[in-house]
C-alpha cells in the first residue's frame, strides 16, 4: 500500500512538515502573532476557535491562508470565557460558559450535544467564507474519549476534511483505536503529531524533528503577542504562548527545518487527497 507521502506525490523517503498555529480567534494578540507566524515565520496553517470573541476578526485577517476549525468545547481562562454556539445545557458549567477543563466535558457533555456543536462550528466557519482545510480539537476534548472521537471522525467524513490525529504512542495510552478506524473510512491524517504542552517548543523541536521518520508530521504552536491583553486573560501560562511566537519567528527554527530537509506543507494537500483531487 502506498504511504501518505507517496499518495501526495512525493518520494517514499520524503519528510513533510505541517506547522499549525492553534487558537486563532481567541484574542486580538493571538490573531496578530499567528498571522505573522504564517506570513513571515515557519507556520503553514492555523485553526480557528469559532465560538471566541475575536473569531470574526481572524476570518478577515486570514483570508487566502490555510485555516481549519479548532473544535472548541472548553474555555480555560478563569476571567475570560465563551459559550457554545448551540446553547446546549450539557456543554456549559454552572456559570453558563464552556467548562475550563476536559474532565468536565467528559463527565457532563451529552454526545448528541457535542455532535450538534461541532457541526455548528464548522458550518459557521463555512458560512463566514472560510475555505476550511482541516479540523482539530482544542485541548484534545474530541480526541481523548472514544465517544467524542467517533463524533470527531464523523465530522471529518461529513465535511470531507482531514484531521489532526494522535501519534501511535499516544493512541496506545488512550486505550481505544483511532488511526485504523479513520483510515478505514477514508479520512486522511498526518502520520505523526509532535506536541508537549509546557515543554519549551524550541527544545521539543530540536529533539523531535531529527527523529521524524519518512511521512507527514504535524507540530502545533500557540503564538500570542506579549502585552496587557494576553497578560490579562492568561495569568499562569502566558510565557508559553510568547515563547511559541518567538519560536515561530526564529531563524534558528527555520534553519532546523531546512537543515533536516523537512518539506513544509499545509493541510490543504491532505484535504485535496481526501476529496480525490490529487
Amino acid at each position: 500500500m502506498m504511504s501518505l507521502v507517496e499518495r501526495l506525490g512525493h518520494g517514499p523517503e520524503e519528510r513533510l512538515l505541517i506547522v499549525n498555529c492553534d487558537d486563532i480567534g481567541s484574542s486580538h494578540a493571538a490573531n496578530l502573532a499567528c498571522l505573522e507566524a504564517i506570513k513571515e515565520g515557519v507556520a503553514t496553517s492555523a485553526t480557528l476557535m469559532v465560538p471566541c470573541p475575536w473569531a470574526r476578526e481572524a476570518v478577515e485577517m486570514f483570508q487566502g491562508l490555510d485555516v481549519g476549525v479548532h473544535l472548541t468545547l472548553t474555555a480555560e481562562y478563569p476571567g475570560y470565557r465563551w459559550r457554545s454556539l448551540t446553547g446546549a445545557w450539557s456543554l456549559h458549567d454552572d456559570e453558563g460558559y464552556l467548562p475550563t477543563n476536559t474532565r468536565h466535558v467528559l463527565r457532563h457533555a451529552d454526545p448528541e450535544d457535542v455532535r450538534r456543536e461541532c457541526r455548528a462550528q464548522i458550518q459557521q466557519a463555512l458560512h463566514w467564507g472560510v475555505d476550511v482545510t482541516h479540523i482539530d480539537s482544542h485541548m484534545g476534548s474530541n480526541q481523548i474519549d472514544a465517544r467524542f472521537f467517533e463524533i470527531y471522525l464523523e465530522m471529518a467524513i461529513e465535511f470531507s476534511l482531514p484531521l489532526r490525529m494522535v501519534g501511535p504512542a499516544i493512541e496506545t495510552r488512550l486505550g481505544f483505536p483511532c488511526r485504523a478506524p479513520a483510515q478505514a473510512r477514508g479520512v486522511v491524517f498526518p502520520d505523526e503529531f509532535v506536541s508537549e504542552w509546557g515543554r519549551p517548543t524550541d527544545d521539543l523541536l530540536a529533539h523531535a524533528l531529527p527523529a521524524l521518520e519518512p511521512g507527514v508530521a504535524e507540530i502545533n504552536l500557540h503564538p500570542v503577542y506579549d502585552g496587557p491583553e494576553l497578560r490579562g486573560y492568561d495569568t499562569t501560562q502566558a510565557q508559553i504562548r510568547i515563547d511559541d511566537h518567538a519560536c515561530a519567528m526564529s531563524a534558528r527554527t527555520a534553519e532546523l527545518i531546512a537543515g533536516q530537509r523537512l518539506r513544509p506543507i499545509s493541510f490543504r494537500p491532505l484535504r485535496d487527497l481526501q476529496r480525490g483531487l490529487i
